[in-house]
């Protein structure tokens, strides 16, 4: 079994004038973590309850970001850490998961 990382964000948010969600990537891949990928929401909403979507030219801004990691839980928990220095409003959901891997045409 392995454990997926889901890390809710905004478009907007930063980490040293960039966007947050590169670094994140950044610090996966440092971490040795086996892959993360990046989603652009289309439309959503956090905490605040407040709608952002690309449908409302006014409302076009800070965009749903989700960044997904996949790996053992081990690795996941060690990299919380991370995301604490980091983020200061979003949320992370961990959940198990059966992850099947094909290298070369076969399923590992």
């Amino acid at each position: 079994m392995a454990l997926r990382m889901s890390i809710f964000l905004g478009a907007d948010d930063r980490w040293h004038h960039k966007p947050l969600y590169h670094e994140i990537v950044k610090r996966a891949r440092d971490a040795g973590l086996a892959g993360a990928t990046v989603l652009r929401g289309v439309e959503g909403y956090g905490l605040s309850s407040r709608v952002h979507t690309t449908r409302l030219l006014d409302l076009a801004e800070d965009l749903p970001i989700l960044v997904v990691v996949v790996d053992t839980e081990q690795r996941i928990r060690a990299f919380l850490p991370e995301l604490d220095e980091l983020i200061t409003d979003g949320a992370v959901v961990l959940d198990e998961v059966e992850a099947i891997t094909y290298r070369g045409g076969r399923r590992s």
